[in-house]
């Protein structure tokens, strides 16, 4: 078995009548990245203060590097590293400067230049921080959580307002995180993001946990039903009946069980008429399909 860094039994948490967090189990293994998703009011925050230690919880078991976050063990703060949705540091410092401050607050930090290299921000080292973009000014939020060389970071929503461009050199630096062996709790609203990013996802609604697996699997996803659509040849003759619908703007669309046999009869009716579809594409039920399936959108008390 692979070593559990988080650990959740049973947690629950209440506010006055409104149960946010309705009895969740989860687990988090070292080494891998992990990312919980959920609607706002789900109760992903309020999971996740609680993990960190900022928040107690009502009832359950929760363990985190084989402590009790809510008796805020200095230990196991030595050993986390927090990404928040904002961040506020000296604007007045260089980016070496605060990464050598909040190194100087562990026992064993990492090397100051190290980290700066990391999050990709070696030629900013001597900058002040009011002279970093934005995208920059994030990348030192995840070298100031760096910076104690810890063992597990949390990472609340990380690239909320990055331009496309940013996010995936967000992306880049997490898994060169994993690469350095550490273990990653990611919130995301992107699928995109949590798709490319963790190993494991679990979402939850309405407090629960609805679904938990690998991105590609979650829900059975690889087993769902895949949508063919395709735009028929240039001068073809009538389409035979493969129980296509016509979707009004050139396109028809399909459902198949096993689209590699569909596909393979679409082409072969093509070449066997010598034509060529102008369009065909084949996809399963996103992530983000699937996610929207399970949460139906609920909101709530976070």
């Amino acid at each position: 078995m692979s070593e559990r860094v988080i650990e959740i039994r049973g947690l629950r948490k209440s506010y006055g009548d409104v149960e946010a967090v309705a009895g969740i189990d989860l687990h988090v293994d070292r080494g891998e990245v992990f990312a919980l998703l959920g609607p706002n009011g789900a109760g992903k925050t309020t999971t996740t203060e609680i993990l960190e230690g900022y928040r107690h919880r009502t009832a359950g078991d929760v363990q985190v590097l084989g402590f009790d976050p809510a008796e805020r063990h200095l230990a196991m703060r030595r050993q986390i590293g927090i990404v928040l949705q904002s961040t506020g540091v000296d604007p007045f410092l260089t980016v070496r400067e605060i990464v050598g401050m909040y190194g100087g607050y562990y026992p064993s930090p990492r090397s100051t230049d190290e980290v700066i290299e990391v999050v990709g921000l070696t030629e900013k080292a001597d900058i002040r921080v009011n002279k970093l973009s934005g995208g920059q000014q994030r990348r030192l939020d995840v070298a100031v959580a760096l910076a104690g060389d810890p063992d597990l970071l949390f990472l609340d929503e990380p690239t909320t307002g990055f331009d496309p461009n940013a996010r995936r050199n967000a992306w880049e630096i997490v898994k060169s995180l994993t690469a350095l062996g550490k273990t990653v709790f990611l919130t995301t609203h992107f699928m995109d993001e949590a798709q490319y990013l963790a190993d494991r996802v679990a979402v939850i609604a309405r407090g629960q946990i609805v679904a938990e697996g690998p991105p590609d699997t979650l829900a059975g996803r690889d087993r769902m039903t895949a949508r063919i659509r395709f735009r028929a040849p240039a001068g073809s003759p009538p389409l035979p009946d493969w129980g296509q619908a016509d979707t009004g703007d050139g396109y028809f669309e399909l459902k198949a069980e096993d689209p590699t046999r569909t596909l393979h009869t679409l082409t072969g009716w093509a070449i066997e008429h010598g034509l060529s579809f102008e369009t065909i594409d084949a996809e399963r039920p996103s992530l983000e399909d699937v996610y929207l399936e399970l949460t139906g959108g609920e909101e709530g008390l976070e």
